[in-house]
């Protein structure tokens, strides 16, 4: 009986042993080959360490491939304060480069840690800084790399640019708005270190970083550099409140340039305000827009047939009484008769508000729902406006009329330019947007690429072209005639809104702007400008804005290489215009003939001989009033 208890005691302790045996063989696989990785992590932090190295910024290009946002290789400082063997000394020595107080610097020398980075006294040093540190040879004092943002073009883009932080974050813009695919990955030096943080005599390990993705922008910096040197030409000669513009291409939302006044320079933000910093005009601000809202209005009457625009005829006896008020034509006496074609040339007021009448206000705000009032569009920057729109409820007679000339309404220049690029390329609204594509840095190569996104349908392709021939008449025969580019099909609008205060329209107080569309029997680009009270000029936008949108016009038609157009409506000449004329073929014809055919240019003869045999330049092209023509004379 006694042999038989210490035999089952001796069994329990038997498996008591195997069980722990089992357990321990078990931990050691669990260690060994699933927990591994990490314990061997723990333990390579105890005796390693590592100097960080950033890695680049992914770069921003234009369409063209030309380098907006790039960065610059600058050393900041790091210690490891284990390593330091006379920390009095290095202190008052670094505190003396680095323009510091020796108690400012002591804080880092001193710090109970393994790693520090001096900042912010230690970042982004110069070369002539970071050599006087070198020099000093000290334990425990290390340079590593460190990229800094650096904008090439200053100020050009900016608000779209955006800038960032001094740690590389994206604080705006794209810099913001891409900035998981702009951000790379840090590399590192790895050393290794005793418990004491003294560096083992080990190879150094080197921890490639990794640089971020580059962003190619729809911008094409030469529209970009026109409407910078317009603006700022434009505040120098009107000293406005504020002033903006943007180019987009109307078949695909594309923009092709933006810009807005006033302005900072990337590469020092923080010298401005967040009022200036945080205000990317043409998508944030918001105002009336004015009677270049009355493309809206005459696309959705054409669209829905309530006016024949070229035979239909409107008396204007300049002004139209709406419930209880009285809505003026700017013309003092009214235009009288007209045609609707010749109510948009002219932005008669009382005619609109017959259109609007005729539409009714839930078509017409229908059709500002359709063209994306109201609401933002999308387009890939933070920060943009909605606008207001009357809720249909509150909407009664006035404010019919008023809507349908573009006041009482607030939008967004986005909006405008988008909802106008609809009524121009056959109807359709698509979703602005700015980058084109995401390129790997090292290759090149497209790792994401945008493309245009339709919204929806708006009004036919009947309609939209009869309002490109609208728009076309405006510039040549209308208010847009300091727009018109001989040999060239420029359509416009131009609009005067007045600024609203505390519910009160403000005295001499306007918002003057100009749409326009180049070439406007096939668009390939939509510029809106807009200046905030402009000082020192004539209160109607046809004086103001419409010569400056001709130079930018100018610069579009050159940098997207648009062919002249024939076919295009003649301008209704002015006496203080100047005037073109078509130069004829008088290869042939004798020295008689020739100054008949060309009477309008100055003649240069060279040669002898009873004919024209050449000239320069040649038949077919127009040419101003007065120009030499060149005649080589011969038999």
């Amino acid at each position: 009986m006694f042999v038989k208890k210490i035999d089952s005691r001796i069994k329990v302790v038997l498996l008591i042993f195997t069980l722990l045996l089992l357990l321990i063989i078990i931990r050691v696989i669990y260690v060994q080959m699933i927990d591994y990785e990490r314990l061997s992590d723990l333990a390579s932090d105890l005796w390693s360490r590592n100097l960080p190295i950033e890695a680049n910024r992914g770069r921003i290009l234009d369409r063209n491939g030309v380098v907006l946002a790039d960065n610059l290789t600058t050393t900041s400082l790091v210690l490891v304060p284990n390593q330091i063997k006379n920390k009095e000394e290095v202190t008052s020595k670094l505190a003396e480069i680095l323009g510091v107080s020796y108690d400012d610097m002591k804080e880092h020398v001193f710090k109970e840690t393994s790693i520090e980075r001096v900042h912010p006294e230690g970042r982004r040093l110069s070369y002539e800084i970071a050599d006087q540190i070198e020099a000093l040879g000290y334990d425990g004092v290390y340079l590593v790399k460190e990229a800094k943002r650096y904008y090439p073009y200053g100020s050009l883009l900016a608000h779209v640019l955006g800038y960032v932080g001094i740690d590389n974050q994206g604080l705006s813009g794209l810099e913001l708005q891409y900035d998981e695919y702009l951000t790379g990955e840090a590399g590192a030096i790895k050393y290794f270190s005793d418990a004491k943080g003294n560096k083992l005599a080990l190879n150094d390990i080197y921890i490639q970083p990794q640089d971020g993705m580059d962003l190619q922008l729809t911008i094409d910096i030469n529209i970009q550099q026109s409407l910078e040197r317009e603006l700022d030409n434009v505040v120098d000669m009107f000293n406005p409140d504020m002033a903006l513009a943007l180019v987009m291409d109307p078949n695909t939302g594309e923009i092709l340039a933006m810009s807005s006044r006033p302005t900072f320079d990337p590469n020092n933000y923080s010298d401005y305000g967040s009022e200036v910093l945080n205000r990317n005009l043409p998508i944030w601000a918001t105002y009336e827009p004015g009677s270049t809202q009355k493309i809206i209005t005459t696309a959705a009457a054409i669209e829905e047939k309530v006016i024949e625009l070229y035979d239909e005829h409107f008396y204007d006896s300049g002004s139209v009484q709406v419930d209880t008020a009285r809505i003026k034509c700017w013309k003092a006496g009214g235009h009288g008769d007209q045609t609707f074609l010749q109510v948009l040339q002219n932005s008669c007021n009382p005619g609109f508000v017959l259109m609007g009448q005729r539409l009714g206000k839930e078509k017409l705000f229908s059709y500002l729902d359709l063209f994306g009032f109201g609401e933002k569009t999308g387009i890939d920057l933070n920060g943009e406006g909605s606008g207001i729109i009357f809720p249909l409820s509150k909407v009664g007679n006035i404010e019919l009329a008023t809507t349908a000339f573009g006041q009482g309404i607030s939008v967004t220049p986005i909006q405008q330019v988008t909802a106008i690029s609809a009524v121009l390329n056959g109807g359709n609204l698509y979703k602005p947007y700015v980058l084109k594509n995401i390129l790997e840095p090292e290759t090149g190569n497209v790792m994401l690429q945008n493309s245009a996104q339709l919204v929806r349908k708006t009004i036919s392709e009947e309609t939209s072209a009869t309002m490109r021939y609208a728009l076309e008449s405006v510039v040549a025969l209308g208010g847009g005639k300091a727009t018109y580019i001989d040999g060239y099909r420029i359509g416009g609008k131009t609009g005067t809104a007045q600024k609203v205060e505390n519910g009160a329209y403000l005295v001499n107080n306007y918002i003057m702007s100009f749409v326009g569309i180049v070439p406007s029997n096939n668009p390939e680009a939509v510029l809106y400008l807009a200046i905030d009270n402009p000082k020192n000029t004539a209160m109607l936008s046809s004086y103001t804005t419409t010569p400056i949108a001709r130079r930018i016009l100018l610069d579009i038609i050159e940098a997207l290489d648009i062919e002249k157009q024939e076919g295009g409506i003649e301008k209704d000449w002015e006496w203080s215009d100047q005037v073109y004329y078509e130069v004829a073929d008088v290869e042939g014809k004798t020295p008689e003939e020739a100054k008949k055919l060309l009477e309008h240019f100055a003649l240069e003869y060279t040669g002898s001989g009873d004919y024209i045999i050449s000239q320069s330049p040649e038949a077919g092209q127009r040419l101003p009033e007065g120009s030499t023509i060149k005649l080589l004379l011969g038999n």
